[in-house]
């Protein structure tokens, strides 16, 4: 018999899924406290959501299931947070130095830093993305390098052993990095296991990673891993970055940039 006040096990999921989509992440003290049942109810709870796949736990808590983890198309992508994406890739442009080596990861948000490239008169940059080495052809000083690999057709990069053993032969001053996930809890993620791999490279010889991501890409998680957040130095990002997060981030030792 249920104590006066106590939920059934069905109210209390919805109420978990309900304070989910106000909130993005819960956590189990403040649910324990407020359905009125024990720590152990709460994450025996949180078990049985995540089995249904309408959540994912973390550590103390839980988080928002989101479809980052589908493979979406680039020209899909371009439609997606596209003030945000210009605001990012600007700011981004503006870290960039004369005679640097840079690497621009393929993704929309990276597309906009090669807009804005115009200013330098000295740069190498090493691409794997077909569309941003074919937007630096007219930039009349780049030094443009791009690896060999197979074609990944929905983000038009090339991925694959040949990808990766050619990063290998370089060193780099800056790496900017696009991501489909991040998590203070999970780190970095993308829908694709051979990017990742190819990605982990790309950090490996770069003297500073810089992420650029809007905050929609926040409390999200895909389905590879790529690297956790003490891989990062610097985090471009929009307003929308729930302040935890940000709180987070710095504590780790991540530059954090709003624009």
């Amino acid at each position: 018999m249920r104590k006066a006040g106590e939920k059934s096990t069905v109210q209390r999921r919805v109420i978990i899924l309900e304070r989910l989509e106000e909130k993005g992440q819960v956590d189990v003290a403040s649910l324990s406290k407020e359905l009125m049942v024990s720590e152990v109810t709460v994450r025996n709870d949180l078990k049985r959501l995540e089995q249904k796949n309408a959540l994912i736990r973390a550590r103390g808590g839980a988080m928002k299931i989101d479809r980052v983890g589908t493979d979406f198309a680039i020209s899909d992508k371009n439609k997606q947070n596209f003030e945000q994406k210009k605001r990012i890739g600007k700011a981004a442009a503006a870290l960039i130095e004369e005679g640097d080596t840079i690497i621009l990861d393929s993704g929309t948000t990276t597309m906009e830093i090669t807009r804005n490239l115009s200013g330098l008169s000295e740069l190498t940059v090493i691409t794997n993305a077909l569309n941003i080495a074919d937007q630096l052809a007219e930039h009349p000083k780049a030094n443009v390098i791009v690896p060999g690999g197979f074609l990944r057709k929905n983000s038009l990069s090339l991925i694959g052993s040949t990808a990766e053993e050619s990063f290998k032969n370089y060193f780099c001053d800056k790496l900017f990095l696009a991501v489909d996930g991040l998590s203070v809890v999970y780190g970095l993620s993308t829908p694709n296991v051979e990017e990742a791999h190819l990605n982990r490279v790309m950090i490996s010889i770069s003297k500073q990673v810089i992420v650029v991501a809007d905050s929609s890409k926040f409390l999200k998680r895909s389905f590879a891993f790529m690297a956790p957040i003490t891989a990062i130095d610097v985090l471009i990002t929009d307003d929308g970055i729930p302040l935890e997060d940000q709180k987070k981030l710095e504590s780790a030792g991540v530059k954090v940039i709003i624009v």
